[in-house]
């Protein structure tokens, strides 16, 4: 057992930081973004920390693999001692899983025309996938926005409103048809039940 993590460091923190340095073999319960667990075994080669958020670099039977120390959920060293790649260089290979990562999240763009004081507020949302195309005359900034599908932008857009407007693709115009006319069916029912006359 480990001590305590300090306060806001994840759980097992100090038995990966121990790993990293020994070379030491660790066995992770890990869980995903949807909270399914997975046992697996890694070498630890580095610890990055991105944002606020520390994440292992290890070498796993199927290369290279990068893991959110929050979802490791057990992190127990093996005993089994381990040698890095003699030509390993982490921030290297942390860059390349910061440029995959890019790839993922910006597959899908739409052009949309909103009011340009909202624009900072997009840039928010959107972060270093947002780009500024140009302003139009009547105060207004077309803009692109990204990420992995269109019904992700899709979800991300829909809180907007009429605030704006999204010139393409047609498959996200289509997603967002598509949740409006599912928000209208349950809340017009809902609201129907509501303030119907009892029998």
């Amino acid at each position: 057992m480990g001590a305590a993590p300090a306060p806001g460091e994840p759980p097992g923190l100090d038995v990966v930081r121990r790993a990293v340095v020994d070379r030491v073999a660790l066995r992770l319960v890990y869980a995903n973004h949807a909270g399914a667990r997975s046992e697996r075994t890694v070498e630890p080669w580095g610890l990055v920390d991105k944002d606020g958020v520390s994440y292992l670099v290890a070498g796993t039977e199927r290369g290279r693999r990068t893991f959110r120390l929050d979802r490791v959920v057990e992190a127990e060293a093996t005993g089994r001692t381990f040698e890095r790649p003699p030509d390993l260089d982490v921030a290297r290979e942390w860059a390349a899983v910061v440029a995959e990562v890019e790839e993922r999240r910006s597959r899908t763009w739409a052009t949309v025309v909103v009011d340009r004081r909202y624009v900072p507020v997009l840039r928010t949302q959107f972060g270093r996938h947002l780009r500024v195309l140009d302003d139009a005359p009547d105060g207004r900034a077309r803009v692109r926005v990204a990420d992995p599908t269109p019904l992700d932008l899709a979800r991300h857009l829909a809180g907007w409103g009429a605030l704006l407007d999204i010139e393409d693709p047609p498959a996200v115009r289509a997603a967002l048809a598509r949740i409006g006319s599912e928000l209208v069916r349950r809340y017009a029912v809902a609201r129907a039940g509501a303030t119907g006359s009892p029998a």
